[in-house]
């Protein structure tokens, strides 16, 4: 006597095969922790520079970095921690490449040509992490976020106190951090007006050059 088994629906199969295939793509494509960090801050990088911090929503990070909102969440704790820490992370990426090349400098004025040089190169290929640092602060309804905005002058300080050992002149603690603050700005301005006005004119390293010519003219003359 044979037995008979029931038939499996076709539709039942291919779904079956479906969500095999989705778990093979799900395990293909997951991240170590550590690159996928990495990319969650790219994405948001980009979206924030674009919509601002106010007009950015974890549902909209999520859906660019085409995963949940739970995994930035994981990774983050929360949209403002993940601002914060993307403020920290292109505030060192930036300091690092300045003092990359300026320790490899010959003397006082290489180091600042070549360090306007690479401030100019990097905000060249990454103008969103400029307009992040230096766009302004953040707003809600007309009213600046202090928070946010304290967070941004810090990452500016530390840039400042990169470059104030840089500044060979004999003078004391506190006129070397005014005098690379206003190294800052100056960097800062020229940027702004260069990627609004300029930027198919003149290209990073010439303007880094340019820029260089002139604080290095003010410096010389620097004394207590």
């Amino acid at each position: 006597m044979s037995t008979t088994f029931p038939r499996v629906r076709p539709s039942l199969t291919r779904a079956a095969a479906c969500l095999s295939l989705y778990r093979e793509f799900v395990m293909a494509t997951r991240l170590p922790a550590v690159e996928r960090r990495r990319q969650l801050l790219d994405v948001a990088l980009d979206v924030f520079a674009a919509r601002g911090f106010y007009g950015t929503s974890m549902d909209e990070l999520a859906e660019t970095a085409g995963v949940t909102k739970p995994v930035f969440y994981k990774h983050f704790g929360s949209k403002r921690l993940l601002y914060l820490e993307l403020l920290d992370d292109v505030g060192h990426r930036l300091i690092d490449e300045i003092t990359k090349v300026t320790a490899a400098a010959e003397g006082p004025r290489q180091q600042v040509e070549v360090g306007f040089e690479a401030y100019f190169r990097f905000i060249a290929k990454n103008e969103n992490a400029f307009r992040l640092l230096f766009g302004g602060a953040p707003r809600r309804g007309g009213s600046v976020d202090h928070d946010l905005t304290e967070a941004g002058r810090q990452v500016e300080d530390a840039i400042a106190e990169a470059i104030a050992p840089l500044i060979d002149a004999p003078i004391d603690p506190d006129h070397r951090r005014l005098l690379a603050q206003g190294i800052v700005g100056l960097a800062e301005a020229t940027g702004r007006f260069w990627l609004a006005e300029g930027r198919d004119k003149v290209d990073p390293v010439t303007l880094g050059r340019w820029v260089s010519n002139l604080a290095w003219a003010g410096l010389r003359s620097v004394h207590a």
